[in-house]
């Protein structure tokens, strides 16, 4: 007979915010992502760093149900993704800020809470939340970048969704603005949602609490700012991110040498 405790270790781990198996997406004639599979965990945050053009946004729009995939699955709070089921529990904050200039931040805010159905009190608490309460009743056109990025995630919190997809939010931000959006995002998790962020910005991985590092299509990392730093042996997160790329170079340039060095000989096979 088990006891107690050994019920307790029986039990399945809690399924992932975000589940992606075999992931792949052609963009022209660019293959993208050539069969990813990642679990992003629940009630946390998870930071999509690379370059540009390593794939974070087509990862971003994958999850929220936008990007056309060739093939695999990405399954949301055990829903496909972009299922009717999902319309109010995931929302997306797109790099450009998706709010109306010629209203004010509150006018915006309302609009929004009518569409999706939000509560009128999540007006105040969302522009409380993203510091905008002196700013509430000026245009969107009337404020700086900063504010204007936190009008749209504003936007994005209205209706408290279990999940919050955030492409690159603090970029061209001043050190000081970033620095209070993310007290914003951390206290958002705390509140019970899951918050996926991407950016550029090395230092902004210290800042998350699961990191996907990718680069050219591929995650060279699962890991969490702790072990990034320790495995690499690097104090400072660019030299780190640097690093990974250097052992990524060396276990995939043998494989693209052997891959050209057996295309040449099957054209030299070819009959003429």
């Amino acid at each position: 007979m088990m006891n107690k405790q050994d019920v307790a270790g029986t039990r399945a781990a809690p399924a992932a915010a975000v589940s992606v198996r075999g992931l792949h997406v052609r963009r022209g004639r660019t293959m993208v992502f050539d069969g990813i599979d990642v679990d992003i965990p629940h009630g946390r945050i998870t930071g999509l760093l690379g370059p540009s053009g390593c794939g974070k946004t087509t990862l971003i729009r994958s999850i929220v149900g936008v990007q056309k995939v060739q093939s695999g699955t990405v399954t949301v709070l055990g829903q496909p993704a972009g299922s009717r089921a999902l319309r109010h529990r995931v929302a997306y904050d797109t790099q450009a800020a998706s709010v109306y200039d010629d209203l004010t931040i509150e006018q915006n805010l309302r609009y929004f809470a009518r569409l999706i159905g939000a509560p009128r009190s999540d007006v105040t608490r969302v522009i409380s939340q993203t510091g905008l309460a002196d700013h509430a009743r000026q245009t969107v056109d009337s404020l700086s970048g900063g504010q204007e990025s936190r009008v749209s995630l504003a936007v994005a919190m209205l209706g408290s969704p279990d999940v919050l997809v955030l492409d690159e939010p603090t970029v061209g931000l001043d050190p000081v603005l970033r620095s209070e959006l993310w007290d914003v995002f951390h206290e958002v998790v705390d509140a019970g949602a899951t918050l996926i962020v991407s950016s550029h910005v090395m230092d902004e991985a210290l800042r998350c609490d699961r990191l996907l590092l990718l680069r050219a299509g591929r995650i060279i990392a699962d890991t969490t700012p702790e072990e990034f730093l320790a495995e690499t042996g690097q104090a400072d997160p660019d030299e780190a991110f640097l690093e990974l790329v250097r052992r990524d170079e060396a276990q995939h340039q043998p494989l693209r040498r052997t891959a050209r060095e057996a295309a040449r000989e099957e054209g030299a096979g070819a009959p003429r």
